[in-house]
């Protein structure tokens, strides 16, 4: 009974936003209050705790609705000096080709912004710059929710393990035993995690830019085929393995830190010169119908090519490019200079909510880290690097506000639900003690299918992701919950860190359906209450990674030959959907 209550919050969810279609801010307002009924009357949860979560929960959607202005600025920034012009004109430059421009910018772009600073920042800076270069918005959502997998179990150079991981791990008296007997510390163990991790993501990830040409050819193609994406598979599969490789050498090599920048760097410097002198690069060049034949549900509110005609004519690519480079350089630096670092993130620059109404909630504002903070000094130095006017600058800004507030009532509920879901434990002196709803559902799970756990594993770390919208927060929840099943079903330590691996890169493809990380995607290509039209499409690269990433598990935990099973799957997700045809979004 707890089990199908504790799920009944997610399918209010899944019902409402993907199979009815409801805008989010009408579906999670829905499923917050389920969340906050249940927690209080079936899980007995204090009035005070529940108060707390949602406070917490509030608090959090203002730090994500200042990232999704922020991100929105950028664009219309650009959009309104017309360095907009310039970027596309540098793009078409490498190559006309949309499958090849998604790649580079989603894919290698995409990772290179998640391995600098996580924390669902592809969305804000990438996405927009895909729907300057004319993609459909909802073609960019999805392209940026479906590359925060691969790259994302090292994001914010590293937090889901250095931070998600470890705090699931340390301080166990059955972890410190267990690795004491094997003669390791809990520093190596990690380490040796992050192997796994980037070996898995490797074997998973390297189709991933294969599968976004796919579903943009039969998503927003004329032809709607999945088969026309799959002719840029020659560029397609030189991309990810141009990413991975180099990805996983890091992770196995160097740690947790760098993996996702370092692949991203190494792919663009191989794949861009590439993709400029045609090396694999189909012949045939794919591009949108005209604009005026799109699905509604694909424009996004954000009129980006409005002002094109008004953009300053000596604007060059370079310039135009600038501002982006400019972002990139202060999250590195911002994120790998530790003095810089602990300086940014100390109490002293921080809003604290501490012990939320008398609870063990609080709630920390690291204003100066926030990536939304980059974006907003860049977008002014903007306006000094391109010459903007008043009025161009007045309108940006203006925009940009118009668009946050649209955004706001989604995330002001989805958020606070996750946050009594995760907090909804029993009251300390309830007559019965149950477990948190997500933990409910995990043993649950783990009772079920012990016999198979790797291959389960990471479905538990996507439902982390799923509800909480983050990685490193999955990590944190189940890590250790991963461990002890697996050294119950009589795995050893290091098979132990294997299912820890799976837990991680599950939670990191939880990513692209996460409701929180959707509404904040779709709000910067202003596109909101689409929301469940996002996750039908994203839901589906979800479950072959997952799955695929289960398949490994087994063979590498079990046996051998499961890697038939996992060369088998991929082939035929891919054959299924080249068989499908649609007539509408």
């Amino acid at each position: 009974m707890y089990t199908f209550l504790a799920m009944l919050p997610i399918l209010i969810v899944f019902t409402l936003l993907v199979v009815m279609r409801l805008p989010a801010k009408y579906a999670m307002s829905l499923a917050y209050a389920a969340t906050a009924a249940l927690s209080y009357f079936v899980w007995q949860t204090s009035g005070n705790q529940i108060a707390a979560a949602t406070i917490h929960g509030v608090l959090t959607a203002v730090n994500v609705l200042f990232i999704v202005f922020s991100a929105i600025l950028i664009l219309n920034t650009l959009k309104q000096s017309g360095a907009i012009t310039a970027i596309r004109r540098g793009f078409m430059d490498i190559s006309p080709d949309r499958r090849v421009q998604m790649i580079i910018v989603a894919w290698l772009f995409g990772c290179l912004i998640e391995g600098s600073t996580g924390w669902g920042t592809p969305s804000a800076v990438a996405a927009p710059l895909l729907l300057a270069l004319g993609f459909p918005a909802m073609a960019c959502v999805m392209a940026v929710l479906i590359i925060q997998s691969t790259p994302v179990s090292y994001g914010a150079v590293g937090t889901p393990l250095l931070i998600g991981v470890n705090s699931g791990l340390e301080n166990k008296e059955d972890v410190a035993a267990a690795l004491a007997n094997a003669g390791m510390d809990l520093p190596a163990y990690i380490f040796n995690i992050s192997g796994n991790v980037g070996f898995i993501h490797s074997v998973v990830g390297f189709l991933i830019p294969l599968i976004l040409c796919g579903f943009l050819t039969l998503f927003f193609g004329q032809k709607r085929s999945f088969t026309e994406g799959l002719k840029a598979a020659p560029f397609a599969i030189f991309a990810g393995l141009a990413f991975t490789i180099p990805y996983y050498l890091t992770a196995k090599f160097i740690g947790p830190e760098l993996p996702s920048i370092v692949g991203a760097v190494v792919g663009m410097a191989l794949v861009i010169p590439a993709a400029k002198r045609g090396f694999l690069v189909p012949k045939e060049t794919f591009d949108f119908a005209p604009r005026e034949t799109w699905a509604k549900e694909w424009v996004s509110e954000i009129a980006v090519s409005e002002t094109q005609n008004q953009h300053t004519p000596n604007i060059s690519v370079a310039r135009a490019f600038l501002p982006y480079l400019i972002i990139i350089g202060i999250l590195i630096a911002t994120r790998t200079i530790a003095p810089l670092k602990a300086w940014l993130t100390s109490d002293g620059n921080s809003i604290i909510f501490a012990n939320i109404l008398g609870t063990s909630i609080t709630n920390k504002t690291q204003l100066l880290y926030s990536p939304a903070t980059v974006l907003l000094l860049v977008s002014m130095i903007c306006i000094v690097l391109f010459g903007m006017k008043a009025d161009m600058v007045k309108k940006s800004w203006s925009d940009s506000g118009k668009t946050m507030i649209a955004a706001a009532p989604a995330l002001l509920f989805s958020v606070p639900m996750v946050q009594v879901f995760i907090n909804s434990g029993t009251a300390p002196d309830a007559a019965v003690q149950i477990l948190a709803m997500p933990k409910v559902l995990a043993t649950s799970a783990a009772t079920a299918f012990e016999g198979m756990w790797p291959l389960f594993a990471p479905w538990i770390g996507s439902l982390g992701a799923f509800i909480a919208g983050s990685n490193t927060v999955s990590n944190m929840m189940f890590a250790h919950f991963q461990w002890g099943t697996a050294t119950q079903i009589g795995l050893d330590v290091m098979q132990a860190a294997q299912v820890v691996s799976l837990q991680a890169v599950g939670g990191a493809a939880g990513n692209m359906i996460s409701v929180h990380n959707v509404v904040a995607a779709c709000a910067v290509v202003g596109l909101v209450n689409r929301e469940g039209y996002v996750i039908r499409k994203t839901l589906i690269a979800m479950v072959y990674y997952v799955l695929q990433a289960g398949l490994v598990g087994m063979a590498i935990i079990f046996s051998p030959i499961w890697w038939l099973a996992a060369i088998i799957w991929p082939v035929l997700f891919l054959v299924l959907l080249s068989r499908v045809r649609i007539k509408n979004s």
